[in-house]
């Protein structure tokens, strides 16, 4: 995509004019430092020079110091702007990039998590997600994980409509703040959740004049000949009343301690989401959320952050003297708690907002890179999955082979799919399965149009036995089918299921008869579906079950290469490719 190229050169450009500029700006800095030392030592030891014309070059060395930071930060915002737009060529490309692969989601008991590739490397969820926050990724994934109804799939996918062409705010988010990876606001939420502590208020008086009086005494002790009784006289009254507290105190700022730091990433993007003017109600809705008292957000977040800033001043060895002479950590304590009796209520309201606009975002981003891919048709009624021209997401779109398929409306409610391997057949089923569950998260599908009701998907395409379970793959199968027939009658929305090469693990006569039972029940059940086999002896079940319907993918040896167009056909293969594999490896048989 042009434009992510033309960005990634252009905010390169200004990464290494900002670096030459940190060379200069370095240099004058050394020069100025040098210079303000030159002519202090002229000042004070002779009399060549006023002592106060070392200010000079001293003003000038503390300006230049101010230039260096703000530009560093310029740098480090082109540099992550650049990697923003080179981690979209990349997807672009079909690779994964440095996305996280939310491999922290992925449960084998899931009904199709792990047979539809959602997480871990080069996954479903790593195209997608462009989430900062750890509550961002965990929503995404819950979209990805259980589909939502149809009058919420239309709520997203207006989002998604309005937020696709925002590629600044975009690039604002993925370079807002602090570059920490998944900041995790939980601890915050809960801690702005938890009921604030009764604390006597005169106790947070006495703290602040009692501090100021401590302060004052020991100037006056160390400075002014002034008696350490004073000291002694606020200092024990002092000990009285911070020591009690100090349990208190800490209670309230240990889980602080966490999420100071990833607390200008999210006043960052809050600040951000703040300022656009949205169209999407939903968007709308979000930014509601984004205030509490009549302030913003992030103008509230400032102020934690603030505080806490002020609070780790403590840690200064030259400041650490009047930090304990002011108590610092009880007087924090106090400011916290009077924030979290304003504000902590709404932190959750904010982080969740924050974690949906993510969410929402990382399908927009997918949909302007993939204009091509179009929003589903997703309505109530009696259960159908009807795609013209579906592909698989994950495969870039110069080399995508796509498919009609019509499941239910009319049509046929199960296909039976033959052919040999590595035809198409398990990729027809993960594309189908992976753009219904785009779909019902809200997003755009690989394809030219996508009708469907909304579906519980299941499938069977990566069951794996388990030595330390005492699982066989085959017993491992027949759990998966029972889960998948227990969602079925379950009550709830039809099931779409994929089943892939369904029982291989057995013969051929108990492959025949336990795939036709499942089969038959399913349909029962008002599932949909597919079947895959490699046995053509299981195509003839759909003579017997109405509504089932044989489709193939065939394949062709040139050069003693096979040949695969991926293209499904109607009716049974015709031949099988295993011998003509072994042969063309040197197999004698």
């Amino acid at each position: 995509m042009s434009v992510y190229a033309d960005r990634m050169s252009a905010r390169r450009a200004t990464a290494a004019a900002l670096a030459a500029r940190l060379d200069r700006l370095s240099t004058a800095r050394l020069v100025a430092f040098l210079l303000a030392v030159a002519t202090a030592g002229v000042g004070f030891g002779t009399t060549l020079l006023p002592p106060w014309v070392s200010l000079l070059p001293l003003s000038g060395f503390l300006y230049l110091v101010a230039k260096f930071e703000m530009t560093r930060g310029r740098k480090a915002w082109a540099d992550r702007a650049a990697g923003f737009y080179a981690g979209g060529l990349d997807r672009l490309a079909g690779k994964p990039g440095g996305a996280a692969d939310g491999a922290r989601f992925a449960d084998d008991a899931h009904p199709y998590a792990a047979d539809l590739d959602l997480f871990g490397p080069g996954s479903v969820f790593q195209r997608l997600t462009a989430c900062r926050t750890r509550v961002g990724e965990d929503t995404l994934a819950a979209w990805l994980l259980a589909g939502a109804d149809p009058a919420e799939v239309k709520a997203r996918q207006e989002a998604v409509a309005d937020l696709a062409p925002r590629l600044d705010l975009r690039e604002a988010v993925a370079v807002a703040g602090s570059d920490v990876p998944a900041a995790d606001y939980r601890g915050l939420a809960e801690w702005g959740a938890a009921p604030v502590a009764a604390v006597p208020g005169w106790k947070r008086w006495a703290v602040e004049v009692l501090g100021w009086a401590n302060v004052l005494a020991a100037v006056g002790w160390l400075f002014a000949d002034i008696t350490a009784l004073p000291v002694l006289l606020f200092g024990l009254p002092s000990l009285v009343i911070a020591v009690p507290l100090l349990p208190w105190a800490r209670r309230v700022l240990a889980p602080l301690d966490r999420a100071a730091r990833d607390l200008s990433l999210l006043e960052a993007v809050l600040a951000r989401l703040e300022r656009e003017t949205f169209a999407a109600a939903r968007l709308r809705e979000l930014q509601a959320a984004m205030a509490a008292g009549g302030l913003p957000a992030s103008a509230q977040i400032r102020e934690l952050r603030n505080l806490l800033g002020w609070y780790d001043g403590r840690r200064n060895p030259l400041f650490m003297p009047v930090a304990l002479l002011r108590m610092w950590g009880v007087r924090f304590a106090f400011k916290l708690e009077a924030w979290r009796g304003r504000s902590g209520p709404a932190v959750g309201r904010w982080v969740r907002a924050v974690g949906e606009a993510e969410a929402l975002s990382s399908l927009a981003g997918y949909a302007f890179e993939n204009p091509a891919d179009v929003f589903p048709t997703v309505e109530a009624g009696p259960v159908r999955v009807v795609a013209v021209g579906v592909g698989h997401p994950l495969i870039p779109a110069d080399r995508c082979v796509r498919n009609d398929v019509t499941l239910g409306a009319g049509g046929p409610r199960v296909l039976l799919v033959s052919g040999s391997n590595m035809s198409g057949k398990s990729t027809l089923l993960r594309a189908v399965g992976v753009n219904a569950v785009l779909a019902l998260a809200g997003g755009v599908v690989r394809a030219v149009s996508l009708a469907l009701t909304p579906v519980a998907v299941g499938a069977t395409m990566r069951v794996q036995d388990s030595l330390q379970a005492g699982r066989s793959r085959f017993f491992a199968e027949v759990t998966k089918v029972r889960q998948l027939l227990d969602i079925a009658t379950a009550g709830g929305p039809p099931l779409l299921f994929l089943l892939d090469e369904l029982f291989s693990g057995t013969n051929s006569a108990d492959r025949v008869a336990g795939a036709e039972g499942v089969v038959r029940a399913l349909a029962a059940a008002g599932a949909v579906g597919f079947v895959t086999t490699h046995d053509l002896t299981l195509t003839a079940v759909a003579d017997r079950l109405p509504g089932t319907v044989n489709v193939h993918f065939c394949d062709g040896f040139a050069g003693g290469e096979p040949r695969f167009d991926y293209t499904m056909r109607p009716g049974v293969v015709p031949h099988g490719n295993g011998l003509a594999l072994m042969r063309a490896v040197g197999l004698e048989v």
